[in-house]
């Protein structure tokens, strides 16, 4: 978690994957959405995604 909110706060990119398919996303912020927190995260097309955390099988900080 420290990993993902330092890249927020300095504006890397984050490669994680869900279900099996792979995300490259700029993180901007942790949401809390009912009972689970939320990574909002803009693509490079400009499409903002939501990923639920216990959803992310793996990530990497992309310096």
């Amino acid at each position: 978690m420290d990993r993902l909110e330092r890249a927020i706060v300095e504006g890397a990119r984050v490669q994680l994957s869900r279900r099996g398919t792979v995300y490259m996303v700029v993180p901007r912020e942790i949401r809390p959405r009912g009972p689970s927190e939320f990574l909002i995260g803009t693509t490079n097309a400009g499409d903002d995604l939501a990923f639920a955390l216990d959803e992310i099988e793996h990530f990497d900080v992309i310096w």
